[in-house]
């Protein structure tokens, strides 16, 4: 995991930094040290347009010693960001259902999720990505939710080995 979307309040915004990346266009990427080397999103634009299309959203970040959380309905928050548990970790997860009433299929392939995962993981190395396919019908072999792990240290040079290997 990175080192979490950063929680301190934006003083333009008046909000926590999550709550401003998941809540205004063109956010993601501007806090702290000028903004990221590499980026798998769209100009900052991604998480806050999920978020304006989910139903629910969930934002679960790691940093500054404790977990934070805070949940978001059709893009804005349900409850102030909540301070919770001391932790060493490090990291964000976002859990997001999309909106039926938005979308025609809210069906997602397992697959090609996992496989876009994986590209974003070659190519911002040192990044872990988990995908877990908690519905009932989509288990292993051993009856376990279907379930993978990206991480690739070497990123670009990691994926010319995984392109070699086929």
């Amino acid at each position: 995991n990175g080192r979490g979307i950063p929680v301190g309040i934006v003083p333009s915004e008046g909000k926590p930094a999550v709550e401003v990346v998941l809540t205004v266009l063109h956010a993601g990427g501007k806090f702290g040290g000028g903004g990221y080397a590499v980026s798998g999103g769209l100009h900052g634009v991604g998480v806050s347009v999920v978020n304006a299309l989910s139903s629910k959203v969930s934002v679960e970040v790691k940093t500054d010693g404790y977990r934070w959380t805070q949940d978001y309905k059709t893009g804005a928050p349900t409850a102030p960001l909540a301070r919770n548990e001391a932790t060493e970790e490090t990291g964000t997860t976002v859990t997001f259902w999309a909106d039926p009433d938005v979308f025609e299929t809210t069906e997602y392939s397992f697959e090609t999720l996992a496989r876009r995962f994986q590209e974003m993981a070659f190519l911002n190395k040192g990044l872990s990505i988990s995908l877990t396919d908690e519905r009932a019908a989509h288990v292993d072999e051993e009856g376990k939710p279907l379930s993978v792990k990206y991480h690739y240290e070497g990123g670009i040079v990691d994926f010319v080995t995984y392109l070699n290997s086929r």
